[in-house]
């Protein structure tokens, strides 16, 4: 059946639009990332040395994935068997970004960003005792943040949070709540860098995000939430080139038409990552 194709030809160009999109991200929503000092002693996770290494992974990822790809490519034909009254079909490009893992390489430059501002928060925050000792930092933060000043707006817009903010501050969670935010932050970090259960490390870190918001706090939020919904969305097949790979199976999501037998089976088989909307044992 004819119609369009994966060739190994379409995974070098998606391999460049990842790396490009690794070093666009770097450049507009970093400082230091990719010039400067190349080693950083003081926080070496953000030193551009880094940064390139994990360029070269990328690119690295995509030539494995290429020399795996079949001749005659992979055909990349959604089924339309299956007709359901009132359920509308996605783009056939977002169906194939959300759950094919031919196109996972797509979302490792946004692991790689995202996983590495959440690791260099919480390493700062578990090295520094006011947050992990007694969680002074927090509490100064919820302080600030449920304070209403005299004039101007207060940083917290609704009541209800800055009420829970007083709450938690007149009970002392922050004594224990320092420890979970800052290491909480560093398994965020660690779980998209290496691609485990990308989807739940996502979705909690888009959980701070929003929580660390609605404190007022803008800093990086707005940017690693709006990149972690699409991590989020892409939860089957973000963290394929990653340890979901070995994990998710475990759960009976098999993103991996391929398996181990490499391009001939792909020729001979289903698209990498097509999901029946029927979950198979």
């Amino acid at each position: 059946m004819s119609g369009p194709r994966l060739t190994r030809g379409g995974v070098y160009a998606l391999t460049a639009i990842s790396a490009a999109l690794f070093v666009l991200l770097c450049w507009i929503f970093a400082d230091g990332l990719l010039i400067g000092a190349v080693w950083n002693a003081e926080s070496w996770v953000d030193s551009p040395l880094i940064t390139w290494l994990l360029l070269l992974v990328i690119i690295a990822i995509g030539a494995m994935q290429a020399s795996r790809m079949p001749d005659a490519g992979v055909p990349l034909t959604l089924p339309r068997d299956r007709v359901t009254p009132g359920q509308t079909d996605d783009p056939r490009l977002w169906q194939l970004l959300m759950g094919n893992a031919l196109f996972s390489l797509f979302w490792v430059p946004l692991r790689f960003f995202v996983g590495r501002e959440w690791l260099s928060a919480g390493l700062h925050k578990t090295a520094s005792p006011a947050w992990t000792d007694g969680g002074a930092a927090l509490k100064g933060f919820w302080s600030g943040a449920a304070a209403v000043p005299e004039s101007g707006a207060p940083p917290v817009t609704y009541d209800w949070f800055r009420n829970f903010l007083q709450y938690m501050l007149d009970h002392g969670w922050y004594t224990w709540f320092g420890p979970l935010v800052a290491w909480g932050e560093v398994l965020v970090g660690i779980g998209l860098l290496v691609g485990g259960l990308v989807g739940l490390a996502a979705f909690f870190g888009t959980l701070m995000n929003f929580s660390f918001g609605l404190a007022g706090s803008a800093s990086t939020n707005p940017v690693l939430f709006g990149l972690s919904v699409f991590l989020v969305l892409a939860w089957r097949v973000a963290g394929f080139w990653g340890l979901d790979r070995y994990i998710l199976p475990l759960f009976g999501i098999r993103p991996n038409a391929w398996g181990a037998s490499g391009a001939e089976t792909a020729a001979a088989s289903p698209p990498m990552g097509r999901q029946s909307s029927h979950p198979r044992a």
